[in-house]
């Protein structure tokens, strides 16, 4: 006998609010029935305010163990982390050694600096497949153990290859981000990998769009006084800039400029 319309969305919502993430594919599998099926009642749970869909499945951004599939995070905010990249560009220039972790907003980088001649190391797989065939960036990928729920190395591996590099700019990304507690994430392996780059940097930027922050996760990553600044899509509250301006972390929050600007005022520490 086929489920009942309600009772399918009861099990979609319960099964989204305790994983925080699933995709169409897989829950038409689950539920035996078409993808449009699917996609119908995750229209009706977003009406209903208990979920946001995406261009491939559904998320919710709560909790504070949350890790959203790579798939649906990367259609999501797509003009929010155009706008991020962009800011992000105008501090890079030809012959840096840059890092770019894993995260959606990192690959908006990617995209933006692919015509410039730099050393660029990662542990994301859709970055190295983004770059591989680009003559002008040397790609150099950390290995280690694969994350297909990421897209992403991580583990020992890819933690000890990163100490074997000093970068001039590292750009990495979060889950979630508070005033009071600092910068944190929900994914321990993937956080390490963060944690280790914040070492190995000269210059160290958070990148993160307005949906992040004011929220606290389960892993910390860092304070902000390891941080020389954090770029992110819209204008911050007064708050934001005078917590943090005394650690030296400046915020970039405004447009982006067309000209080259400079945010390195930390890059002795």
């Amino acid at each position: 006998m086929a489920m009942l319309s309600v009772t399918r969305k009861q099990k979609i919502k319960n099964l989204i609010l305790e994983r925080k993430s699933a995709t169409v594919t897989e829950l038409a599998q689950m539920f035996d029935v078409t993808d449009e099926t699917i996609r119908r009642d995750l229209r009706s749970l977003e009406k209903e305010g208990v979920l946001m869909r995406s261009y491939g499945g559904a998320f919710v951004q709560t909790g504070v163990e949350n890790l959203i599939d790579y798939s649906i995070r990367s259609t999501v905010y797509l003009e929010e982390k155009k706008i991020i990249a962009e800011k992000c560009r105008q501090i890079i220039q030809n012959g840096d050694v840059i890092f770019l972790d894993n995260s959606t907003t990192t690959y908006a980088i990617a995209k933006a600096i692919q015509d410039m001649r730099l050393t660029l190391i990662t542990n994301s797989l859709p970055i190295i497949n983004l770059l591989s065939q680009k003559e002008n960036m040397r790609l150099i990928c950390t290995g280690g153990f694969f994350s297909l729920k990421e897209l992403a190395f991580y583990g020992s591996k890819a933690q000890k290859a990163l100490e074997e590099y000093y970068v001039d700019k590292a750009f990495f990304s979060c889950r979630t981000l508070s005033i009071e507690q600092g910068v944190t994430d929900s994914n321990d392996d993937l956080a390490q990998i963060r944690k280790t780059i914040i070492r190995r940097s000269k210059e160290r930027y958070l990148v993160a769009d307005y949906t992040k922050f004011n929220q606290a996760s389960f892993i910390n990553i860092c304070g902000y006084d390891c941080l020389n600044a954090i770029f992110t899509d819209r204008p911050l509250s007064q708050e934001w800039h005078t917590s943090l301006s005394k650690y030296g972390c400046r915020i970039y929050d405004d447009p982006p400029e067309n000209k080259s600007t400079t945010a390195n005022e930390k890059s002795t520490k």
